[in-house]
């Protein structure tokens, strides 16, 4: 009894610390983004990856899938790999939709393992429950798709809400692979075309 007593402790101070470190991430990087917008453009975080060299692509699948911790958008990352590499579109997309993919997972993931489910299903049932009913109706892909391929709303924010209705994984993640698919296709093969317009 003592030891699942210690055990229970110790899984809930794990969650606690989790939780702040993640806070902490979120305020740093939506308070960053604000504060110093163009720490985050294409071109700035283009020179950054230029200084890894030989880990490029390492340090580049690295930060997008990551980046999701952040709430910080993905767009600048894609565009900052067209730019790198405008030779090789079909890497950058790939590499792209990995981090993507990954971060999606561990947000996922990330939300149950904190508790959310547990927290909003004490807290508002009616609510989860109705929020779980729409993402598991089959509508609920079209409408996971359609966040994660609309360019003005962060992708993580449907993450952590499927991740906190326990919506089906592979449903959910489906939907992420065919939205960012096409955002990213757009990106990788007319986001530099459309950053020199713009300059």
């Amino acid at each position: 009894m003592e030891k699942k007593t210690a055990a229970a402790k110790l899984s809930s101070a794990v969650r606690y610390i989790c939780l702040a470190i993640w806070l902490g991430a979120m305020i740093a990087g939506v308070g960053s983004y604000l504060l110093y917008p163009h720490w985050f453009t294409a071109d700035n975080i283009a020179e950054f990856l230029r200084r890894f060299e030989g880990e490029i692509w390492l340090i580049y699948l690295a930060m997008s899938a990551l980046r999701g911790f952040s709430l910080l958008p993905s767009t600048p990352l894609v565009i900052a790999g067209t730019l790198l590499f405008p030779d090789q579109p079909l890497a950058v997309l790939a590499v792209s939709i990995g981090g993507i993919l990954l971060s999606s997972t561990m947000i996922y993931y990330f939300s149950e393992f904190l508790g959310f489910h547990e927290y909003f299903e004490d807290h508002n049932p009616e609510l989860t429950h109705k929020l779980k009913a729409k993402l598991e109706h089959p509508l609920g892909f079209l409408f996971v798709a359609s966040w994660a391929f609309f360019p003005f709303v962060p992708t993580d924010l449907v993450c952590y809400l499927a991740g906190t209705t326990k919506m089906n994984y592979w449903k959910f993640i489906t939907a992420i692979f065919a939205g960012e698919l096409i955002l990213c296709s757009c990106y990788v093969f007319f986001g530099s075309s459309l950053l020199k317009f713009v300059r």
